[in-house]
């Protein structure tokens, strides 16, 4: 399944709850996207989110659905130190 990098921006530093990523969890997987893992900026008010999904419309009307801003999506593979050893 193709991978792609999202670029959020928040007003407010993000304080993300068992709740609310309980609640992104299910829309997501109602839409077919799977979240991988996210960075969060040290001020808390940028992340970089890694997920996979069929593509780009799948995460954009998830992330509509959980009100989460979208200010990049990137097509994204793998590129290792280790595939070059």
């Amino acid at each position: 399944m193709p991978r792609f990098m999202i670029e959020r921006n928040f007003a407010e530093q993000l304080e993300m709850t068992n709740e609310a990523a309980q609640g992104i969890k299910q829309i997501n997987d109602e839409e077919g996207v799977k979240w991988l893992f996210s960075f969060l900026s040290a001020d808390k008010r940028k992340t970089y989110c890694l997920y996979e999904a069929p593509s780009v419309d799948a995460i954009l009307v998830a992330n509509r659905r959980c009100q989460l801003p979208t200010d990049a999506v990137v097509e994204v593979s793998d590129l290792r130190p280790e595939m070059f050893s």
